[in-house]
C-alpha cells in the first residue's frame, strides 16, 4: 500500500526514511484551529485527522498519515512563539519543570475510508535554566519555529534533564506508535525498498 505523508516537516520526512518507508509527500491544506475547547489529547488527534482527511479526499488509493505535535505545560498548549520575548517567557515557564509532548496520529485508507486515530505522550524534564542561558539560546533564532520554543534535536537538547517515553515523539514522529498502527493496515515495512536492498 502506498504511504502518503500529509506533512511538510523535514524532521518527519527524515524519520520516515529512517524507518525505511516508501512514501509520497502531499502537503495538507487543512487549517489548524488551536482554540478548540478540548483536552490536548483530543486536540492533537482532531488536528492530525483534519490534515490526513484533507489529503485523503484527493486520492483514490494509498494510506495517508497525518500527525500533529504540541507541547503542553499544566494542560496548556504552548505553540510556536511569535517573537523572542514570547520564546523567553515559554522557556522560563518550562525551566526546572516537567511538561508533556503530545502527538496525534491519524491514518486513512483512501480506498476504503478506514480510519485509525491514536496519540503518543512523552514526559520531558527541563533543567533549571539561568536567564543568560535562555537569552543565549533565544538569540540563536532556533526557538522561533518550534512549539514550546525548543526542539529536542537541536541546541536546546542541552537543557533537557531526561525524558520518559518515546524520544521520537518529542521530535514529532513517534516511530513505534506509527509502526504499530501501520501493522493494523497490514503494512509490512520490511517489504519496503530500503530493507529489500540488503538481500
Amino acid at each position: 500500500m502506498k504511504i502518503i505523508l500529509a506533512s511538510t516537516s523535514p524532521r518527519r520526512h527524515e524519520l520516515a526514511r529512517a524507518m525505511g518507508l516508501d512514501f509520497e509527500i502531499i502537503p495538507s491544506n487543512y487549517e489548524e484551529d488551536m482554540t478548540m475547547k478540548l483536552p490536548p489529547k483530543k486536540i492533537v488527534m482532531t488536528l492530525a485527522y483534519g490534515k490526513a482527511a484533507d489529503v485523503a479526499k484527493r486520492r483514490k488509493e494509498g494510506l495517508v498519515i497525518g500527525i500533529d505535535t504540541v507541547v503542553v505545560y499544566k494542560n496548556k498548549i504552548l505553540g510556536k512563539p511569535k517573537n523572542k520575548e514570547i520564546s523567553e517567557k515559554m522557556l522560563k515557564m518550562l525551566s526546572g519543570k516537567k511538561h508533556q509532548v503530545y502527538s496525534g496520529i491519524a491514518m486513512i485508507d483512501c480506498r476504503t475510508g478506514r480510519t485509525i486515530k491514536d496519540c503518543e505522550i512523552t514526559d520531558v524534564y527541563f533543567k533549571k535554566l539561568s536567564d543568560k542561558e535562555i537569552k543565549g539560546y533565544v538569540n540563536t533564532g532556533e526557538s522561533l519555529d518550534k512549539a514550546g520554543a525548543y526542539g529536542i534535536q537541536d541546541l536546546s537538547s542541552i537543557f533537557i534533564k531526561k525524558i520518559e517515553g518515546c524520544y521520537f515523539n518529542v521530535v514529532g514522529f513517534p516511530t513505534s506508535k506509527i509502526y504499530e498502527n501501520l501493522k493494523k493496515f497490514n503494512v509490512d515495512i520490511f517489504t519496503h525498498t530500503r530493507w529489500q536492498k540488503t538481500k
